[in-house]
This record gives C-alpha cells, structure tokens and sequence, in this order.
C-alpha cells in the first residue's frame, strides 16, 4: 500500500484536483504529532475561492475513512493525515525487505539513455583533490539513475590535447628517463618534468617556440611524437586507476579531447553552411550578444581550434552514438559561460536535443588554504589524501575494535567513505573546505558514522539469528522512537528521486544520517530482543528494514558498507 497514493486519490476525488496534482502538494510533517501528511490548503484558496481552514472542513468531512488511515484532521487550514500505525509499520518494512538493495528503484528510466560526461582528468597531470568533487558527483549520479531504471553510459572526457603536451615532450627529451617514469609513480614524474619546463622556460623562453612545435607536430600526426603523446596517455591512465579503483568508480568510455579532433572540420563547415559564424579579427566566432553572452570562438585565428568546438563536435558524437534522453556535464561552476554558449550554439544550429544538455555544476573544494597548481607543482595528490585517510581510520579502528579481524579493508571502506561521504553532505554548488576530524568522526554526520550504524544493524541481526518473520506484532513499533525511524525510512524512495530531479546526492546522504539517527534512538529505547517473541520479531524486523535502507543509500552515494566495525 503507498499511503501518499491512496490519500491523494481520496482528496483528488472530492477536490477536483488530478491525483498527480493532489500527491504534489502533500507533505510530511515536521513535527509527527501533526500527521503522516499534511495538505497545505492555503495552496488551494486561490482556485476554489475560499479560506484555508474552510476548505480543510469541506474537505475532512467529504473524504470520510481513507483506507490505512485513523484519522483525518483540520488545523488551521492544515488538513492533517494519520496513519494506522500497524498497517504503516508493516507496509514500509514489507516494502523494504521485499525490495532489498534495489529499495527505493523504479522503471521510470525505462532504459532511456543518460550520459553523464565527469572526472575528466588532465593527462600526464596528477589526479588532484580539487578532481575529487566531479568524481564522486558524477559516480553518484550515474548509480542514482541506474537505480531509477536508465541507463547510463560514463564518459572521463580526458584533457589530452594543447599546447603542454608539446611542453611535455620538450621536457620529456630534454631530460626525461623512460625507465624512471615507468618504474615509479608515471604521472608525479610527468608533473616534475612539467614544472622544470617552466622553471627553465622562465630563463629560455625560447623553450615556449619549441613546444608549440612540439605540439603542432601532434597535430600533424608526427610519428615520433605522437607515440610519445600516446605513451604519456598510457602511463596516466595506469596511473589513476589505482584511484578510480580506491574509490569503486569505472568508466564507459575515455573518449578525451584528441577523439574529436578530426571530427572539428566537419563540424566547422556545418556552422559556416548554417550561416551561424562571422569572421572577428581573423577568428571565426558565433556571436551570442543578442543571447547577453560574449561570442563563442569556434576558430582562433591562427586556425586553431577550442574546447567549446571540440564539446559541440563531443555532443554532437554522443548524440549520435546513444542517442541520449539527457547528458549531464559536471563541471565546476567556473565554466558556467563556456557551457551556455556551447549549448546556445546547439540550439542555433537546429538541435532540439540541446535542451536535453545539462551543466551540473558545482562549488571548489579546498585544503588547508592551499592552492592547485601543476606549473608550480604543489598540487596535492588525490590518491596521497586517500591514503592518509585510510591511515587515520586504521588508526581509530585500531583503538575502538582491536579485536577487529579485517582492520585493513574496514579502515580502506571508511577512510575512502569519509572523503567522498564528506564532499556529497552539502549541495554540490557550495565551496567546500575538507577537514580531516570531521571527516573521520564516528559521532557526527559523517561517513564513518553512518557505516558505523549500519555495522551495529548488522550485529543486532547476527545475534538474533534465525527468527519467525509470520510471528509479528507491529502495534509495538507505534512508540516514538520506532515511528520516527520508520517515516525516515519511508522517505527514501521519494528523496531519490528528489535527489535525480535536482542532480543532488546530498538529499540522500542527508536521509542516510537521519536513518541512522533514529535507529540509534530507537537502539536505545527498545529493547529489541524482547522476551515476547512477536515484539522482539517486529524489532528485528525494523532493524533488518533500516539496515537495508541505510545500505541502500550509502551505496547511492558512492560508499561500501562494513557489515562489522
């Protein structure tokens, strides 16, 4: 039974609203002691012409009894909706457990395609923290969807193409060892080359000539350099899967900047056959002023070609190849311009579809006050902070669970979970400053909490055993603590959907600490393995719900869940 369903049909039956409509406008209560659900009639008052409180007595005494409901009430223009509290405990435990991992999934995808275009590391660049926000983002998204019943295709956009890699082979033949850089850590010896370009280019600018001819015999497909250029694709790529691996995340495809280089005249000739271009000082550009936007260089004068023509030829291809119902680009808010003129240009050119393009942006993330910067080389490792954090929890579970037997992966799932746990609990937009005692703190709402209370749902499980799921009384679970935990539970699937609606993971990191926030409540107040064996069935029944839910959603957002800690 779906109680927000039935209530709705009830009232749209009696109100003249569509029942979509009537599920709409209801909410949930902040306070329990005000309903299940509420009816705002104050929403209503405008299109039947009458006051609130009015049209919640109208209301309250047409609707009459609603199946699985007690009681309907009117105050102060609030029509408030209670549930039966057995029949709510037993349908939103059934509904979990019958479900499983796949609580809270749906068909509404109905296997339509969604591309989600993130990560996008820089080759023969480290795989920074400041990669960490689009990485776990996107990772979240694409489960999130998946569970929604689309089908996602990932995309590591890569950013293998420009001028440095004419700087890196510069420095690469300058004073690179092959041997070195395939023995080590590649790309840390990459980045130290990069840097020393820099340094010596500083005292020889002449090196900067070099390297844009270096890098314009890329262009031309030089044999030389261009296995050179593939040999630096090859060692990042090993390199970073160590971190992609850490954090449980693949790819669909690595289709970077260099895919679409050749596909650049095609799309160039398309724009001029349109009419969309205009010449500017020798570069070819879409003006965009009547849309209050600078224009859009699809040509540099010297005949080369940007990012903006190469994410066009890039949406044009993904189109094409998966014929996408949306494709999400999250991309930090700094390129909030570049992506309205890129999906203003689709536009212009005649694609429907470019509604379907999304910028998923987002807010910076930060250390210590520190900054990013490859050139001068003080960037701070990604998989470095991953480790450091896998180091600590090791530490901590060392002192809270000696006895413990897999210490090393319980501390790897909650050293990664505090990182990316931490980067997904607040709305992607906003900046983000990384501490390292809040991340890792079992006490607050944090990663390592919530697997923490997932670890204790399982333990309470363990010791129960084998148990009559027939044998149940759900009337105990209507004290406080156990209909709190319910409705966080029950909450769930709606907050996924929210949370794909607004491509925002944090609405579910938010319900996960509030499930575990009232099953802790509700671990205290009960004594769950009750010498009455129907009242200690149903707490087990509600620890085993919770427990499901809490798992679900830290999957969700990209986190593993310990069943011991």
């Amino acid at each position: 039974m779906d109680f927000k369903l039935k209530l709705a049909d009830a009232i749209a039956r009696v109100s003249g609203l569509e029942p979509t409509a009537a599920a709409d406008l209801l909410e949930t209560p902040p306070n329990p002691e005000m309903g299940d659900f509420a009816l705002p009639c104050f929403k209503l008052a405008k299109l039947l012409r009458k006051a609130p409180a009015v049209i919640a007595e109208e209301l309250k005494n047409n609707i009459g009894r609603v199946d699985g409901f007690d009681r309907i009430e009117n105050v102060g223009g609030y029509l408030n909706c209670f549930t039966d509290k057995s029949a709510f405990a037993r349908t939103v435990i059934e509904r979990v457990l019958n479900e499983g991992d796949k609580y809270g999934s749906s068909s509404e995808g109905n296997g339509r395609n969604i591309c989600l275009d993130y990560s996008s590391i820089n080759i023969a660049k480290p795989f920074a923290i400041h990669h960490i926000t689009t990485t776990v983002l996107g990772n979240s998204l694409r489960r999130i969807y998946d569970h929604l019943g689309y089908r996602t295709i990932s995309i590591n956009h890569l950013g293998d193409w420009g001028t440095q890699f004419g700087k890196m082979i510069v420095a690469y033949k300058r004073w690179g060892d092959r041997q070195v850089i395939e023995s080590g850590n590649s790309t840390r010896e990459l980045v130290n080359l990069y840097v020393r370009f820099h340094e010596e280019a500083e005292k020889d600018p002449s090196l900067n000539d070099e390297a844009r001819a270096a890098f314009h015999s890329i262009e031309l497909h030089d044999p030389e350099n261009w296995e050179l250029f593939e040999w630096f694709k090859k060692v990042t790529l090993k390199d970073v899967a160590k971190v992609y691996d850490l954090l449980g995340i693949t790819f669909d495809s690595y289709n970077g900047e260099a895919f679409y280089e050749d596909k650049m005249p095609a799309v160039i000739k398309e724009l001029e056959d349109k009419g969309i271009t205009k010449i500017d000082n020798g570069m070819t550009i879409v003006d965009l002023s009547e849309y209050d936007m600078p224009p859009c260089i699809i040509k540099k004068s010297d005949g080369s070609t940007i990012y903006a023509t190469r994410d066009i030829a890039a949406a044009k291809y993904r189109k094409e190849t998966y014929d996408f119902y949306k494709s999400l680009y999250v991309v930090a808010y700094q390129q909030n311009l570049h992506f309205r003129q890129v999906f203003k240009v689709l536009e212009l050119m005649g694609y429907d579809w470019a509604k379907d393009c999304v910028h998923v942006n987002f807010g910076m993330v930060s250390m210590e006050d520190m900054t990013f910067s490859t050139r001068k080389g003080n960037a701070i490792y990604l998989e470095d902070v991953l480790h450091a954090l896998i180091d600590k929890a090791l530490e901590i579970i060392k002192i809270k669970s000696p006895a413990l037997e897999n210490k090393e992966e319980v501390a790897r799932q909650v050293g990664v979970g505090a990182l990316v746990f931490s980067v997904l609990y607040n709305g992607r937009i906003k900046d983000y400053t990384f501490s390292w005692e809040k991340s890792l703190n079992f006490d607050g709402e944090t990663g390592p909490y919530a697997q923490y209370t997932y670890a204790r749902s399982c333990s309470v499980m363990r010791k129960a055993g084998e148990f009559s799921r027939d044998n149940i009384d759900y009337s105990v679970l209507s004290d406080d603590s156990s209909r709190a935990l319910l409705r966080a539970i029950d909450s769930l699937p709606e907050i996924i959907k929210q949370a794909a609606e607004k491509y925002e993971p944090y609405l579910i990191s938010r319900a996960v600490i509030d499930i575990c926030s009232c099953f802790n409540k509700f671990y205290y107040d009960n004594r769950i393995m009750d010498d009455d064996i129907a009242v200690r069935n149903a707490r087990l029944m509600i620890t085993d719900a919770a427990r499901t839910a809490i798992r679900t959603g830290l999957f969700l957002v990209g986190l593993e869940a310990p069943e011991r800690m």
